[in-house]
């Protein structure tokens, strides 16, 4: 885990065109069977180009969280090719190019709230005062400047989610990975942190996302494309376009076009 907290690169840049030279991720023919004789995935063909927000969706146990595992190269494919910012998964890993959000917010308990997110920084042996500076950055942005002090046992689920949003952001990542960050949370709670995310996505100069998710509505309301899984073996059956401009605001919630496209996502999931 303490791999994926390093970094010392430049945040991601503006959209790419999706073509093989410009790939930021790229599956080709990627499948993985566990020791058991478990197919985990099989076939997942999926390029993905920087600064997109990808939402991946399908039934439980059908390897949207394997899929995270290759690329951040904790774990390794059976057959096919898998490429992150044109190295393998452990080369990029290597590189401290990715951040990782997960479900559990994954705080130190006994750490207050900016020494846990300036651990990423203090791990790569960057200066406190610099990494203290940074870290009360990113807390403004997740709006949790005036918590410093405070220690995890003291928050609501959303606030240790925002502050394990800080930490991963703290060192500028080119990828981030959220493996379902607000499955826990309250639907308003939910909502609310989906704007920021989107609103921190864009000011940190739309660096690449992939996000897994059970929830439709979240996904249309997030991403650029969504990826819908089949159930184990895991392929991706369709890609959707979301093809709504950004910023989005609540008022796209009601309009008939997301209806439209959580119907599109819904109907591939139903088959």
């Amino acid at each position: 885990m303490e791999t994926m907290w390093k970094e010392e690169v430049e945040a991601g840049k503006a959209w790419a065109d999706m073509t093989d030279d410009a790939a930021f991720v790229r599956m080709n023919g990627l499948s993985k069977t566990y020791p058991n004789g478990t197919v985990a995935l099989s076939d997942v063909n999926l390029t993905i180009s920087e600064g997109e927000f990808i939402s991946f969706v399908g039934p439980s146990g059908c390897g949207k969280s394997t899929i995270f595992k290759l690329i951040t190269g904790l774990s390794g494919h059976t057959s096919g090719e898998l490429t992150v910012l044109g190295k393998t998964p452990k080369e990029a890993r290597k590189a401290n190019n990715t951040s990782f959000v997960f479900q559990d917010h994954t705080l130190l308990p006994w750490s207050s709230v900016i020494d846990n997110v300036m651990l990423p920084l203090s791990l790569r042996g960057d200066s406190k005062k610099e990494s203290r500076k940074e870290a009360e950055r990113v807390l403004e942005m997740v709006g949790l400047r005036d918590y410093t002090k405070a220690l995890p046992r003291m928050l609501s689920g959303g606030m240790k989610m925002r502050v394990s949003i800080a930490r991963a952001l703290v060192s500028k990542p080119k990828l981030l990975l959220m493996d379902e960050p607000f499955a826990a949370l309250d639907e308003i709670t939910r909502q609310t942190l989906q704007d920021e995310l989107l609103s921190i996505w864009q000011q940190e100069k739309r660096m690449t996302v992939l996000f897994v998710t059970h929830n439709v509505f979240e996904s249309v309301f997030l991403s650029s494309r969504v990826a819908v899984m089949t159930p184990r073996p895991g392929r991706i059956s369709e890609i959707i376009d979301i093809d709504v401009p950004y910023p989005r605001s609540q008022d796209y919630r009601s309009t008939a076009k997301f209806g439209e496209l959580v119907r599109s996502v819904s109907n591939v999931l139903q088959h």
